[in-house]
């Protein structure tokens, strides 16, 4: 799947250097900007975690392997139902019709987010289609991609430039924000401004700086420093000894950033 997405990406030189603070402007609530990914095997064990963590985590992401174990809406309207917000990263890519008319069949889920890939005439059908609640956000580069997998893809441009042409794009489309590395966020500000939502995922806390699968990863300060709204945080979360206490941790971190 991911080969093919790349075909419909192109890459793109920066734009002229803008000056501004990086620091995100938009009005979230502190304690919503942590987005838990909950990445388990079934939706007993995503409530038995959600249970757990309590009012440490109030906006979760949910995806693939939850959709594929059955479930996944009534997850999604417990969740609702407990003051949770919900982030379907479902990821569409398919032509754009089909696209739009997932899109449309989820809007009015109560999710706050959904991921989608692909094209400009993909994004723009999701963009049309998700109504006043819903904000869909771009796939700029998977942060389980690095420069090594661009040459294998066969792209000659580098990671950067590839971003920013995306959020460009996204952002011509309609789309209301963008996926991307904490360590391409500082240039999305620089280039995107305040325009499009940045949501980072790849964050590792400073003391569990394990890469896994996820190779342009940072820390929970330096990706609001880069301009982050939200950052996705799943293994540092739900592999701790306590998942509620590494989720607390996590906040205060934010809430510290963000006191400043």
């Amino acid at each position: 799947m991911q080969s093919s997405l790349v075909v419909v990406l192109e890459c793109a030189a920066p734009v002229a250097r803008l000056e501004h603070i990086l620091v995100s402007r938009n009005a979230v609530p502190v304690k919503e900007r942590l987005i838990f990914a909950m990445d388990v095997a079934d939706c007993d064990e995503a409530r038995r975690l959600t249970a757990e963590l309590g009012d440490a985590v109030h906006f979760y992401k949910i995806g693939l392997e939850l959709m594929m174990s059955g479930g996944y809406f009534e997850l999604m309207d417990w969740m609702l139902d407990r003051g949770k917000k919900v982030f379907a990263d479902l990821k569409f890519f398919d032509i754009p019709a089909t696209v739009g008319s997932a899109v449309r069949q989820l809007k009015d889920r109560g999710a706050s987010f959904v991921t989608v890939h692909g094209n400009q005439s993909i994004m723009e059908a999701a963009a049309d289609n998700k109504g006043d609640q819903l904000k869909v956000l771009a796939v700029t580069l998977l942060t389980s991609l690095d420069r090594g997998d661009l040459d294998d893809l066969g792209f000659a441009c580098d990671v950067e430039s590839l971003v920013l042409s995306r959020a460009r794009r996204a952002l011509e489309a309609g789309c209301d924000g963008v996926i991307s590395s904490g360590l391409e966020a500082a240039k999305l500000r620089e280039f995107i401004d305040h325009r499009l939502l940045v949501i980072t995922p790849g964050i590792r806390p400073v003391d569990n700086r394990e890469e896994g699968d996820q190779k342009r990863i940072v820390s929970v300060e330096q990706a609001f420093a880069n301009g982050a709204d939200h950052i996705v945080v799943g293994r540092p979360i739900r592999d701790a000894k306590s998942p509620k206490a590494a989720a607390e941790a996590i906040q205060k971190t934010i809430a510290a950033q963000f006191a400043k």
